[in-house]
């Protein structure tokens, strides 16, 4: 086997990591496949419906916690304001 012969065989395993490399990124990137979600994405504007409704008016500093607050059970779900608790 010649020196100039084996050399071929030496640059395979650059130009093959290479190449794998650059196939398994392009795989898993999707960077061929890109979604535009700006111009592909057809959203209708709509006015704003709702209502507020004053709850609760709280002046200065005379409560220094807030009611409700789960600093001692804080794994407790903190209750939602409108009847679902789930």
């Amino acid at each position: 086997m010649s020196h100039d012969g084996g050399l071929w065989l030496l640059a395979l395993g650059p130009a093959g990591a290479t190449g794998l490399y650059w196939y398994l990124y392009r795989y898993y990137r999707n960077t061929d496949k890109s979604y535009a979600f700006e111009r592909e994405t057809h959203v209708d504007a709509k006015p704003v419906t709702g209502t507020d409704t004053k709850v609760d008016e709280i002046v200065g500093t005379r409560e220094s916690r807030i009611r409700g607050d789960n600093v001692a059970a804080y794994r407790q779900r903190v209750p939602r304001i409108g009847g679902n608790t789930s």
